[in-house]
């Protein structure tokens, strides 16, 4: 039975997060330690788990491995600590807000030899497997584009926390939090891009970005675009691919593809079965010694890193960024 301690309830997915646990027979959480405390002890109440108020001593506790829910940019210092603790590590993304804390935070995780887990979730979705394995296979031919939308209306809608606008804490706004999954994704698929360029706005004058687009070059010549908002309602996710030989098109759950012989839907039962959610994959991993599932590890945090720190650049440079190795 993994003993998992939870770090803040800041981040908007830790109460799922906390289903998930109660619902995995596997594991359990034990302790919370919050930046703000009286949140945390509402939590652990609720939880009816231990609330530490000094994090050193929840790190003390009997956990074995931490789920971190706080802002981004307390990542270094709180998963630091718990990687020299020997605890597994579970986060939220990013792994940091700059590439050299993002790489110095990879560095001491490896010397560490804990498991680590990011929760790059579209990663384990069918359709997105499906549309994978066309790729791998040669069905699209030479991959010449794609694109992947993912938008919300946290903002227009007024249903987003207050703090999730300040910067201090996000290290950004739409393309640093939930722009990460269209990134993740064009990456998954792509491979890392050898240079980006990004537009950012915010329509309704928040603090942070609202509205981004980001345009990324890959080897071989293909493009991509990496969308996403706070200012939308009623879009769901949308993935495109595009080759030489045809192209496969997911809306929400359903899949669409071109091979040549026209538009055709693609059947359920089609599909790969849909891995399980990151947070499974983390539990499972920490018993068998894994160090991380695959696709959900820490070259792919940094490659997530690299690619968002560079359309930021990008934006407030009005220039195109190349990614370093």
């Amino acid at each position: 039975m993994l003993k998992i301690g939870m770090v803040s309830r800041w981040h908007v997915h830790a109460p799922g997060y906390a289903e998930q646990i109660a619902n995995n027979p596997d594991a359990t959480i034990t302790a919370v330690w919050d930046e703000d405390p009286a949140r945390g002890k509402a939590w652990a109440e609720e939880l009816g788990v231990a609330f530490y108020e000094g994090y050193d001593e929840f790190l003390a506790s009997d956990i074995d491995a931490v789920l971190c829910n706080s802002p981004t940019t307390a990542h270094f210092e709180l998963l630091g600590k718990a990687a020299r603790a020997g605890k597994h590590i579970f986060t939220e993304k990013l792994l940091e807000t700059t590439v050299e804390k993002t790489q110095m935070l990879a560095d001491e995780i490896k010397k560490a030899g804990v498991t680590f887990t990011i929760a790059l979730s579209v990663k384990s979705h069918a359709p997105v497997l499906y549309m994978k394995r066309l790729i791998e296979n040669g069905t699209l031919g030479q991959v010449t584009g794609a694109r992947f939308r993912r938008s919300h209306s946290g903002v227009s809608g007024g249903w987003l926390p207050a703090h999730w606008f300040d910067v201090l804490n996000t290290g950004g706004g739409a393309m640093m939090d939930l722009g990460a999954h269209p990134v993740y994704m064009i990456a998954e698929l792509l491979g890392a891009p050898k240079r980006v360029a990004a537009l950012m706005t915010n329509i309704f004058g928040s603090t942070s970005d609202e509205n981004a687009i980001a345009v990324a070059e890959f080897e071989g010549g293909a493009l991509a675009t990496m969308e996403t908002a706070f200012v939308t309602d009623g879009v769901p996710d949308l993935l495109e691919v595009y080759g030489t030989k045809g192209a496969v098109f997911m809306r929400g759950n359903a899949v669409q593809q071109n091979l040549g012989d026209g538009m055709e839907d693609v059947p359920a039962e089609k599909m790969p079965k849909a891995n399980d959610a990151p947070l499974t994959q983390f539990i499972q991993a920490c018993a068998d010694g894994v160090k991380a599932p695959a696709g959900l590890g820490l070259d792919d945090a940094l490659v997530l890193t690299k690619i968002i720190v560079a359309a930021y650049e990008a934006e407030q440079n009005g220039k195109t960024m190349k990614l370093t190795n």
